[in-house]
């Protein structure tokens, strides 16, 4: 009987030396999410593997921490010190000592690899009864990577690094992209005799491919159909690249769905936000975190949703508008330059323009929210000091300082009488000139 269970192992142990930071490579974060956050959701719904082995190394206390709270079908294994991919791979001998069955191995600084080819990469090498298969990619500029040397029947013959190839395999540009499968039963035995015998004094994952085929055991190489999944961040300058990639293959999605954006290049939307049909996202709009946004909604221009919100249908949120950790239901206007968080608003909701939730309490460094219940209305430049609520059809008027409940049907202000001095600036003039204090 076929055995498909399968481990994942994720390499996250490297400093990321380039990335000029104290923060390891790996919890970089794209739209509010961790590199290695993005890895762990693109193999956990391929609904094939339950379990994901995280090595960690630099930072391996922040990492783990992550990864605890992100998800509860993984656990870390700490590399040290941090001698190669293959040893990395070897230090999750233990948890796999029972297992039986396909081990991946994915790196945990590649964002952008997609569920659908680490599905397809999986059933490749079960179809094709592989012991070992590697991922390899086209490149029209190979340099600097391991070539794909293939038999003349399409198996894979050997990996050869750039330094150590001929004229004629350097013309090869099917390269290694660092990403494998393996039967465990069968290959990490030869982990046991991996030599560290490089200048680096490292054990190289690359070295395991050799010795599966030494061995005589089937050892496949599967072609990825789009070279940006493997694009690996070693620089902050990487990382922006990523996040226009990203950005691009979102918005494509979102625009093929119904959603319209009017600019494309400007508009920012984290790929973990859902977004209804006959949405118009407009310019300058930056979108993190996990959302919903439902259809015939206006977003922006220059909104920022954080993380967190949901919003019905109708909904239009204005230019300069920050909403973060909040419901927001159907038919309800936000206008510009007004922040709406950690709040609840109902349907037909008017936020006038300037509204500020004040959710945050710097004494306790606590959030408390804000009730905005259907049909109430906030006038320009109100305060809402939570804990508040505003019940249904109540009205603050505009320049409010709201600290107390409002009951329905009710009209809350809280202004200070107005007082006019007639003929002020023309007496101040006229002292200014007489030089009179």
């Amino acid at each position: 009987m076929e055995n498909n269970k399968v481990k994942a192992v994720i390499l996250a142990a490297g400093k990321g030396t380039r990335m000029k930071s104290d923060l390891p490579k790996v919890l970089h974060p794209i739209y509010s999410k961790p590199l290695l956050g993005y890895v762990l959701d693109a193999i956990s719904a391929t609904g094939l593997v339950d379990e994901s082995i995280v090595i960690v190394g630099h930072g391996a206390e922040q990492v783990e921490t992550f990864v605890k709270n992100y998800t509860n079908n993984a656990n870390c294994v700490l590399q040290y010190p941090q001698r190669g991919t293959g040893d990395a791979v070897a230090k999750s001998k233990d948890i796999l000592e029972n297992f039986q069955g396909t081990v991946l191995v994915v790196c945990g600084d590649t964002p952008l690899i997609e569920t659908e080819t680490i599905i397809d990469f999986i059933n490749f090498h079960k179809n094709n009864k592989s012991a070992l298969t590697v991922m390899s990619a086209i490149f029209d500029n190979p340099t600097n990577y391991g070539r794909i040397v293939r038999n003349l029947d399409n198996s894979l013959k050997c990996i050869t690094e750039e330094k150590d190839a001929s004229p004629e395999v350097k013309q090869i540009k099917e390269i290694n992209a660092g990403i494998y499968c393996f039967e465990k039963e069968l290959i990490f035995p030869l982990f046991n005799d991996l030599k560290c015998n490089n200048a680096q004094g490292e054990y190289y994952l690359t070295d395991i491919v050799a010795a599966s085929i030494d061995k005589g055991l089937k050892t496949s190489a599967y072609i990825l159909q789009n070279n940006d999944e493997i694009f690996g961040i070693n620089s902050k300058l990487n990382l922006s690249e990523a996040i226009k990639i990203l950005n691009k293959r979102t918005n494509s999605r979102l625009m093929t769905e119904g959603v319209t954006i009017v600019d494309p290049d400007t508009a920012y939307i984290s790929p973990d936000t859902v977004i209804g049909r006959d949405t118009i996202i407009f310019p300058n709009v930056y979108i993190s975190g996990k959302n919903t946004i439902g259809s015939n909604c206006k977003i922006g221009p220059f909104a920022h949703i954080r993380d967190n919100v949901q919003i019905g249908d109708n909904v239009r949120i204005g230019n300069f508008v920050e909403i973060k950790k909040s419901v927001i239901k159907s038919n309800t206007n936000v206008s510009h330059l007004s922040y709406i968080g950690d709040s609840q608003l109902g349907e037909h909701v008017n936020i006038g323009a300037g509204t500020i939730t004040a959710n945050y309490d710097p004494v306790l460094k606590t959030k408390k929210q804000t009730i905005i219940k259907d049909g109430a209305n906030t006038g320009s430049n109100s305060v809402l000091v939570a804990p508040v609520v505003m019940n249904e059809n109540s009205m603050c008027a505009a320049g409010s300082v709201i600290t107390k409940d409002i009951d329905a049907d009710s009209l809350a202000i809280t202004r200070s009488p107005i007082k006019i001095f007639k003929d002020w600036v023309t007496e101040r003039l006229r002292k200014g000139k007489s030089g009179e204090e």
